[in-house]
């Protein structure tokens, strides 16, 4: 080998051995955070920042319990083409005059923290590790859910809408989009006016679906709910029409073409551009609804969470594992929350069933070398334990102060005035909890949204949580330094 081939190896082996130690001592973690809808993805990331900035003590994270977390802060993130989360904003939400729950998740936005901690180890000691750069990464779960649509063809999205708008708890919202099919003509000409009604009044129909419990936008497309800048695109004006009426002419062509283009335009650049540098992800879940909802809201509960799961870690098969090869996500922490809603007597009984629901999906994914786990969460804890004697019997109940407006036998709370609530029990056998539900005889917990406590805004007092160490100390302390 000549001399300048020698230097030249020299001189790659230094530089990658620099950019191996720069990369140790300054590791980056890219946490996605999604949920389904009203699942409090915005509340969780706002208390994950707070608590950690504010060193507050977090018993279950082994950083802050061993004193090796010395701080933690905000710093500018490094996508200038994604929007910032809206932290300060969240914040005086949640802490100023009249608290309020910050707005929900609309976009994809991201923020970065960086943890200061004591290296642990010789070799981080030698090379100064001292710093974990966590980039959170926060988007609505209805575009993780559009994964579903990459399997599909556009006749089978179609066989699948309609037939979920012809069950029962979907045949009243539906009633409107499918009396304006049974209108639209599919043998004439392309008419953009007729395709945009049709489009809108679908549009209307999936809306109303999710406010059906647990809130699910199974079905998707994602972006017909949260449009952003594609709103009035091409892309958001198609809708299911029956399928044997696709080939009628032109009209079903376009409509094939704009579901497909949805799929390449929309669905995959997300996958592409954002999904495939996470490294960890949190799911949030109502479960407590999906419960409350009976078989059919378990059912389209149990649905999301497959496709989710496929995503997270796809097969050699699937379309996502072909475009991006070896996935990077290797933990998925699902998050059963409002768990405030219960008393902490039942908190081991929720995690119980949300670990019944997706033990089908966490194991295909742990089948791929994929971990998870499930904690029962409360971000920011709205109420506090209490009892209550009825009848000789001492329950457990929760108080905390009903949103105004909320009612619970015959009385409305008027959204000052703290009450005391006997939600009901969870059975302890997580399999007889789903059973009921299954065959919609679970006895229904009693649920009223909450307002936020009397949260300090100055960062000397803690914000309560229930179970939020736990998600983080899961997350996060295998990649401290």
């Amino acid at each position: 080998m000549r001399l300048p081939d020698l230097v030249q190896t020299a001189t790659d082996a230094a530089t990658t051995a620099r950019r191996s130690l720069g990369e140790y001592a300054s590791p980056t973690l890219r946490l996605g955070v999604t949920g389904l809808s009203r699942a409090g993805k915005t509340v969780f990331i706002t208390a994950l920042v707070r608590n950690l900035t504010e060193a507050h003590r977090l018993p279950a994270f082994e950083a802050s319990r061993s004193g090796a977390l010395k701080r933690a802060f905000l710093e500018p993130q490094p996508d200038y083409n994604v929007p910032r989360f809206q932290y300060e904003s969240h914040l005086e939400a949640l802490t100023g005059p009249s608290p309020r729950w910050p707005e929900s998740t609309r976009a994809i936005s991201q923020l970065r923290l960086t943890l200061k901690v004591a290296p642990q180890t010789t070799l981080g000691q030698l090379v100064g590790a001292d710093r974990l750069m966590i980039d959170i990464v926060d988007y609505p779960g209805e575009w993780l859910l559009d994964l579903a649509l990459m399997d599909q063809e556009y006749a089978q999205w179609c066989a699948r809408v309609l037939a979920r708008m012809g069950r029962d708890d979907h045949a009243m919202i539906a009633k409107p989009f499918l009396e304006r099919l049974a209108t639209f003509d599919t043998a004439g000409t392309i008419d953009e006016r007729a395709l945009s009604e049709l489009a809108e009044t679908f549009r209307a129909y999936l809306i109303k679906a999710r406010q059906l419990p647990p809130g699910l936008a199974t079905l998707g497309p994602g972006r017909f709910l949260m449009p952003g800048d594609l709103e009035g695109s091409p892309l958001l004006t198609f809708a299911p029409i029956p399928p044997g009426r696709i080939g009628d002419g032109a009209v079903g062509d376009e409509l094939t073409r704009r579901f497909d283009a949805y799929r390449t335009h929309v669905v995959i650049p997300f996958f592409r551009d954002h999904f495939s540098k996470l490294d960890r992800q949190i799911v949030l879940v109502d479960a407590l609804a999906a419960l409350n909802g009976g078989s059919r809201a378990l059912d389209d509960l149990r649905d999301a969470l497959r496709a989710a799961l496929s995503a997270f870690r796809p097969g050699a098969t699937s379309w996502l594992g072909r475009l991006f090869g070896d996935r990077r996500i290797d933990r998925v922490l699902f998050a059963a929350t409002k768990a405030d809603h219960i008393p902490q007597s039942s908190h081991e009984a929720l995690r119980q069933i949300l670990h019944a629901l997706t033990s089908e999906a966490a194991r295909r994914a742990e089948a791929a070398d994929a971990a998870t786990r499930v904690v029962a969460l409360a971000a920011i804890r709205a109420t506090h334990e209490t009892t209550a004697t009825v009848s000789g019997e001492t329950l457990a109940c929760i108080k905390g102060t009903p949103i105004a407006g909320e009612a619970l036998d015959g009385e409305t709370f008027d959204g000052r005035t703290e009450a005391a609530i006997f939600p009901g029990d969870l059975p302890a056998n997580p399999a007889k909890a789903i059973a009921a539900a299954e065959a919609d005889a679970f006895d229904d917990l009693t649920f009223l949204r909450f307002a936020p406590p009397d949260l300090d805004a100055s960062g000397t007092r803690p914000w309560p949580h229930g179970h939020l160490d736990r998600a983080i100390d899961y997350l996060l302390s295998d990649r401290l330094p």
